[in-house]
């Protein structure tokens, strides 16, 4: 029964997936106008904002999950904690090269110590380090208690890089603000369903993630078992 549930939770994510996909494509190349400065190069504002603010998402998770973690000491809520921060670093990985794609069209160069690129920077150094302890040997609570910390403090970060347009002069263009988005209706529609479908594919990725690291939390039990077993002969 339990097999049966997750198996429709995968179908219905991979058609969520598949649908939201061509419906988002249609709505970037033919729904929305060509932006007329930019020209084409503005299409790669509705894959950057998505996979930015689900980033965000997947290290809220993380740090919330890293902190009941802490308290509880559940591995379930540590394999929780360490799917949405490898997630969240995909996405932000990809956020970074999405966003260097558009400046350089943009602005003429690939990078620039912009408020809020600098602590896009942060935040992707600091879940770079989650990564590497997570493949540090050592003391696996050890392990988690210091990658559930850094998740915490990751998280810190969030919000600095979402209001850096807001708190510091920045080039960076602020998609919401007080006197409304700046883009045309077609536009509008286009990113928020772009923003709102990625559910399906993040959902999918954390998902996916969590089973792998399930069945290794089980591979390495069953290992652990017989080094047990081998020893008592």
């Amino acid at each position: 029964m339990v097999n049966k549930m997750k198996k429709s939770i995968s179908l219905f994510l991979a058609a969520g997936v598949i649908v939201s996909t061509i419906i988002s494509q249609y709505l970037i190349y033919f729904y929305a106008p060509m932006e007329q400065t930019l020209g084409l190069a503005q299409k790669i504002f509705y894959y950057h904002l998505p996979v930015a603010w689900w980033a965000f998402v997947s290290f809220f998770f993380a740090a919330v999950f890293g902190a009941l973690y802490l308290f509880k000491k559940e591995q379930s809520f540590n394999i929780l904690s360490h799917a949405n921060a490898e997630v969240g670093f995909l996405l932000a990985t990809l956020t970074l090269i999405t966003g260097s794609l558009w400046g350089k069209h943009s602005w003429g160069v690939w990078w620039t110590w912009d408020p809020k690129l600098t602590t896009a920077l942060i935040l992707w150094f600091i879940f770079a380090s989650y990564l590497i302890v997570r493949s540090m040997p050592m003391p696996k609570e050890q392990k988690n208690n210091i990658c559930a910390v850094i998740a915490i403090i990751g998280f810190l970060d969030v919000p600095l890089v979402f209001l850096a347009t807001r708190l510091w002069r920045s080039i960076h263009p602020a998609v919401f603000h007080s006197s409304g988005t700046g883009l045309e209706p077609e536009m509008m529609h286009t990113i928020l369903f772009c923003v709102l479908s990625f559910v399906f594919l993040w959902f999918w990725l954390v998902s996916y993630k969590k089973q792998q690291l399930l069945q290794e939390l089980k591979l390495e039990t069953i290992k652990t078992k017989l080094l047990y077993e081998e020893e008592q002969k």
